[in-house]
């Protein structure tokens, strides 16, 4: 049975593209974090938004592989997620980072457009567009009530398998996870060595050291 854990890893260097009215985005992914949740086996994920129960924010997370989560995080922006498990049973990848490589000047105007007004449009450099699951995600243009539930293999969704297979692919602990969940324990975030579009990690509350 797959799961988040197989599958995160193999998702770095693919390419993920949705089109829109606007025109189509594609990004190569660069860094992920598996989350294991409901009936998915091995040991309790506490920082899985699906780890306990079914709810009508986690719903997406209970389709069949291949289907968007999405949810909106912190107020402010929105998050994609890749559903890895058979219907019923919970897993995802969060997709973290990537590195825009078609549609360049629409990501950076959706960027832009998220920016207080004032901002230095010169500031925000290529390898920032979609650094961040926040930014990746507006970068795509991806919104929970337009895209949560969706197939990502099927429009407006594609989905190019990773070309590149000489990538040195490193683990560590997930970002920002508060408790044991964010520590060493759960060494679940996965990335492209010394891809400058991975994003900084930043130890998620109470979270222990290694």
């Amino acid at each position: 049975m797959p799961h988040a854990l197989e599958v995160a890893p193999r998702l770095l260097g693919a390419q993920l593209s949705l089109d829109s009215e606007q025109g189509p985005v594609t990004i190569r992914i660069t860094e992920v974090e598996a989350y294991m949740g409901l009936g998915s086996g091995g040991r309790y994920d506490p920082g899985s938004h699906s780890k306990d129960r079914k709810t009508d924010r986690n719903a997406s997370m209970f389709l069949g592989p291949g289907h968007a989560y999405v949810y909106f995080s912190y107020g402010m922006h929105f998050a994609l997620n890749l559903v890895c498990s058979p219907e019923g049973i919970a897993s995802g990848v969060l997709i973290r980072s990537g590195e825009v490589l078609d549609g360049i000047e629409l990501a950076r105007e959706r960027r832009l457009a998220k920016r207080s007004k004032g901002s230095d449009p010169s500031t925000l450099k290529d390898k920032d567009l979609a650094r961040g699951p926040g930014n990746f995600a507006a970068a795509l243009g991806i919104t929970r009530p337009a895209h949560d539930g969706l197939d990502l293999f099927a429009r407006p969704f594609a989905i190019r398998q990773a070309e590149d297979l000489e990538v040195k692919i490193v683990s560590g602990p997930r970002v920002g996870v508060a408790g044991i969940a964010g520590g060493p324990e759960f060494p679940w975030r996965f990335w492209i060595d010394r891809d400058r579009t991975v994003s900084a990690f930043k130890p998620g509350r109470n979270a222990p050291r290694a």
